[in-house]
């Protein structure tokens, strides 16, 4: 390992704090580092002297590692584009959760590890999410977490059937469905009911959310599983489809959802060794 790009959430790691500690280890073990913005922002914050921003994508080209610093919606964000790239990431918590991270902030010594190749590498499932309104593609993209497809108005419920294969899962009235892989089972899809996927498992996990009914539950499938969720043809437009918490699409009656396992591969770097377990128990204690 050589080239190390380093991506901060500016309002979370004010001043650069942990990024620039980071920066140092890191250069002090004979590594080479590049400090790089994952998203668009205002620049409300000051950018310290001793700090040079620079081009992610064009980083990424020749790196080795990428390590984010954030929560996990930042460490979701950064991960698509070191996803696209071929390269591994590092996750360092700055959040509150941050089940993605491998570390804490109080744990960046760790990073020392790395010029060594002490570490290994966790490769995460991803869903292919193809959405399709009278025959033509509105939203095609991968996700890491989920897939979630929600009600509009608050006093309205979305009714949606879904099948596994062309077989008929479940049709119910409520207020979405939740489709994720067991590293998004933390998630939102936790919130709603669903259940805890350990993250190195090949699942699909379909949650819904408020069902109307009493037989409707949450079913974990087969990775190989492609699902179809049909939105009824009756009601208004008020669906809205969104993936890892990106930027929602409006759905309308009739609309077609498609989901199922991806191509690529998430890579995950592993430094500290603890379980998916261990985790669970440290985050809610």
């Amino acid at each position: 390992m050589k080239k190390i790009v380093l991506t901060p959430n500016p309002y979370r790691d004010r001043n650069f704090k942990y990024v620039t500690l980071a920066d140092k280890l890191l250069r002090e073990a004979g590594l080479e580092t590049r400090i790089c913005l994952a998203f668009d922002v205002d620049r409300s914050f000051e950018l310290p002297d001793n700090v040079v921003l620079t081009e992610l994508n064009h980083e990424l080209r020749d790196a080795d590692l990428l390590v984010c610093f954030g929560g996990d919606g930042t460490i979701l964000h950064a991960s698509k584009a070191a996803t696209k790239a071929g390269i591994p990431v590092l996750g360092v918590n700055i959040g509150t959760m941050g089940f993605m991270a491998e570390l804490e902030s109080s744990e960046l010594k760790e990073l020392r590890r790395l010029a060594d190749d002490d570490f290994s590498v966790e490769p995460r499932m991803m869903l292919h999410v193809r959405a399709e309104h009278e025959g033509r593609v509105i939203l095609e993209e991968d996700a890491l977490n989920d897939a979630v497809i929600t009600k509009g108005a608050v006093a309205r419920v979305v009714q949606m059937s879904v099948q596994g294969d062309g077989v008929d899962m479940m049709s119910f009235s409520g207020d979405g469905l939740i489709v994720c892989t067991p590293t998004g089972s933390t998630a939102y899809s936790m919130s709603a009911g669903g259940p805890l996927v350990e993250p190195a498992a090949q699942n699909i996990v379909l949650t819904p959310i408020c069902a109307h009914d009493m037989q409707t539950r949450a079913i974990v499938t087969s990775a190989d599983r492609e699902i179809t969720v049909q939105l009824a043809r009756t009601g208004r437009k008020n669906a809205f489809l969104s993936v890892d918490g990106g930027k929602a699409v409006r759905l309308s009656s009739g609309d077609r959802i498609t989901i199922r396992r991806s191509e690529h591969v998430t890579r995950l770097l592993r430094l500290t060794g603890r379980s998916f377990f261990e985790i669970i128990q440290n985050k809610f204690r």
